[in-house]
């Protein structure tokens, strides 16, 4: 009996134990943002990664925002000749969650900002700076080391010293050139990411091919607007004599000089031939009201007016070039650039027509296309896409030459957003596009739920619109550029 009673209470005992156990282990708070199961501040986990260094860290609820350097090798295939700072981002939620990792192809943004997937999967986010745009250029500067290899292999030694800290799924992303440079990093790495969404990305295979361009500008909107933008871009150039005189003093006032591109005259029709191009890259058809209606008798300010407004006359400014030198040496180097022809302006009133990127680097730095490179990475896509959606634009330019999928391709897809331009993106496709790209994200990201598995209808992003954070205006770049 004694030892049938001395069971029963050891019994209780350990029930009681682990009822209370139970209890305390319910009771305890999720961890604070910042923090992972060891109570280790997510700043001290990413400094902890050599070659990482703290610039800044900036508050916003809910996430922990930091600004970051990191320490790169110029030559990822011989890492001993030297290294340079890169600029990084991390939005930081939680360990437990996806990231997404987004470049722009340009200069990172150092505020906080969430890409339409990282709201999508409510995830993190890393963001990259493209290497030698300032700060992120090594000095001196090898400009033989800026192709898109290099840039991927960036992005491949960023992704290997964070992911020990972020274990969940990744996706790549980013728009225009950003756009580009997330399906070259999956071409030479495609065992990182386990998904890319690729927005509004151009894909020149043949760089003096460029007939996609010509057919897209003879039937994009309607013939009223078309009819209304080309008269513009005619008048300015037969003005070109009185509205030089009036660039020569827009110059003067602010300090801008012209020796890159070789004459202020060049410069000017540069700017002129961008128009019809910069208006269908930026705008909607509905902003067609705002172009002068009867260009042959508009003012000589109108027409410069809605000239700058569209193409920005200090773009091909030294001043101007200055910060994109690295675009146009890629351009003239790997990527290649469109040129188009224009039919309803006379010969005569045409000097230059579309200039080479090489007149929009300075002559001290070396250039020599490679025209294989952007036929490996379409080939690529044709044959290997895996996990890849892309999202253009119906009247976007830059989707006249865009990415194709081919039998190879394996979950991937190809997506166009009706009437809209160079911000495109996978809110404003079809509903059934839409809902079936929110569905493979959510799944390339690992939270889809069972009802989005069965049912790609009921597919919404995971976090709520936040104004401030959730970037959805297009990446304005002036002149000619992705």
């Amino acid at each position: 009996m004694r030892k049938a009673l001395r069971w029963l209470l050891a019994l209780t005992v350990l029930i009681g134990t682990l009822s209370t156990a139970g209890a305390a282990t319910a009771a305890q708070p999720e961890a604070a943002p910042g923090t992972t199961s060891t109570d280790t501040d997510i700043k001290d986990r990413l400094l902890a990664i050599p070659g990482m260094s703290l610039i800044e860290e900036k508050p916003y609820t809910g996430y922990r925002f930091f600004v970051l350097n990191y320490t790169q090798p110029i030559d990822h295939r011989h890492p001993s000749k030297g290294t340079f700072q890169q600029r990084i981002t991390v939005l930081h939620k939680d360990v437990s969650r996806p990231t997404v990792f987004y470049t722009g192809g340009y200069n990172v943004s150092t505020n906080p900002g969430r890409r339409e997937p990282t709201q999508i999967v409510d995830g993190n986010q890393v963001s990259m700076e493209y290497r030698f745009f300032t700060p992120s250029r090594p000095d001196p500067a090898d400009w033989s080391k800026l192709d898109i290899w290099q840039a991927a292999s960036d992005q491949h030694r960023i992704f290997e010293a964070l992911k020990p800290i972020y274990r969940q799924k990744w996706l790549s992303t980013g728009g225009s050139k950003g756009g580009m440079t997330a399906t070259y990093y999956e071409r030479f790495y495609p065992r990182d990411m386990d998904g890319v969404v690729a927005y509004v990305a151009p894909n020149d295979v043949v760089n003096d091919e460029d007939s996609a361009y010509d057919r897209f500008f003879r039937n994009v909107g309607t013939k009223e607007c078309r009819d209304k933008l080309n008269a513009v871009q005619r008048e300015a150039l037969v003005r070109r004599a009185p509205l030089e005189k009036k660039y020569e003093a827009y110059a003067a006032d602010n300090g801008y000089t012209f020796t890159t591109i070789g004459s202020l005259d060049k410069a000017y029709e540069a700017v002129v031939l961008d128009y019809v191009w910069g208006f269908w890259q930026y705008s909607l058809l509905s902003d067609c009201a705002s172009i002068p209606a009867d260009a042959a008798h508009a003012t000589d300010d109108a027409i410069w007016d809605s000239v700058d407004t569209i193409s920005g006359f200090s773009a091909y400014t030294d001043q101007g070039l200055n910060t994109y030198t690295p675009y146009y040496y890629q351009a003239g180097t790997q990527l290649g650039a469109p040129t188009i022809h224009f039919p309803t302006i006379e010969k005569k009133y045409i000097r230059y027509g579309y200039q080479p990127p090489r007149n929009f680097v300075p002559r001290s730095i070396p250039m020599r296309f490679q025209p294989w490179a952007m036929a490996d990475v379409d080939s690529w896509v044709r044959h290997h896409a895996d996990h890849m959606l892309f999202v253009y634009g119906q009247n976007d330019p830059w989707g006249a030459e865009r990415f194709r999928l081919g039998r190879g391709a394996r979950d991937s897809y190809v997506f166009t957003a009706p009437g809209l331009n160079h911000g495109a993106n996978v809110a404003g496709l079809v509903p059934d596009e839409k809902a079936l790209a929110t569905a493979r994200i959510l799944e390339w990201a690992g939270v889809a739920s069972a009802t989005v598995q069965e049912n790609p209808s009921a597919a919404r992003p995971l976090a709520k619109f936040d104004a401030k954070l959730d970037q959805r205006d297009i990446e304005r770049e002036p002149a000619l550029r992705p």
